[in-house]
């Protein structure tokens, strides 16, 4: 039987996890690779997933796009990103788990997930021009949102590469462990995300994604003032008010 490109599961706490599966080559992001992880965000959210962790069979992350098709170009370049564009809109927290190298596209599939966690052995290599290639899919967007303009330039035009602890210090990541340790705290931050108020959560996702094209601070201020006015509203807010009230005054006795 072919090997599962994605293979996906669905904790009892609502995380879903996508594992890249193509170690024999280096978990690269053909354009059935790239299908796979399409269609595995929607299955994992159809099974109630409430947060989405990727991660990869070692020892590597992803390799990148595959050069053969590049050359080939059997499908139109666009054709190719749907499994960016899959995480990137994703209506629930995404993580990326990065143990391994990440090269090229490799690194545009962590930039998609709203947090990255490294660990000691990962590295970043966008790597786009070293194979005469432009960057694509939202990469030098995502690239600037997180390193700023001297930290997007020096990757993208100087080819520099980060390690994980560099990464962290760069932006690019948000936090790097060692060993079985970043998965554990890949996986805690995971079943945090999760545990909390789905519809809250996702409401709060799609504000930060707005947040990005709001003109000023006023258009900021109405944005999450249309939100904010709309979470008062839910009975769930009463009972977490409640709750809170509750435990409150079990301290003070």
């Amino acid at each position: 039987m072919p090997r599962e490109l994605v293979v996906r599961t669905v904790s009892d706490h609502g995380v879903g996890e996508l594992r890249l599966n193509d170690p024999d080559r280096r978990n690269v992001l053909s354009f059935e690779m790239s299908e796979a992880i399409g269609t595995a965000v929607a299955e994992v959210l159809a099974a109630g997933a409430k947060a989405v962790v990727l991660t990869a069979a070692p020892p590597v992350f992803c390799s990148g796009g595959s050069l053969e098709g590049l050359i080939s170009r059997a499908r139109p370049l666009r054709d190719t990103y749907r499994g960016y564009r899959a995480l990137f809109e994703c209506p629930v927290p995404t993580l990326a788990l990065v143990e391994g190298a990440a090269v090229g596209a490799g690194v545009n599939l962590a930039l998609a997930c709203d947090v990255v966690v490294a660990g000691d052995k990962a590295r970043f290599d966008p790597r786009f021009l070293d194979v005469g290639i432009h960057p694509g899919g939202g990469h030098l967007r995502r690239l600037l949102e997180r390193t700023g303009a001297q930290g997007a330039a020096a990757l993208c035009l100087f080819g520099e590469a980060l390690t994980g602890d560099e990464a962290v210090r760069a932006g690019l990541a948000w936090r790097c462990f060692e060993g079985d340790e970043a998965r554990r705290s890949a996986f805690a931050l995971a079943d945090r995300a999760a545990g909390r108020d789905a519809d809250l959560v996702r409401r709060a996702k799609d504000s930060l994604r707005l947040s990005r094209w709001v003109a000023d601070d006023d258009a900021a201020f109405d944005l999450e003032l249309a939100a904010q006015e709309w979470s008062v509203e839910r009975p769930e807010f009463v009972v977490a008010v409640q709750r809170i009230r509750d435990a409150l005054a079990a301290r003070a006795r």
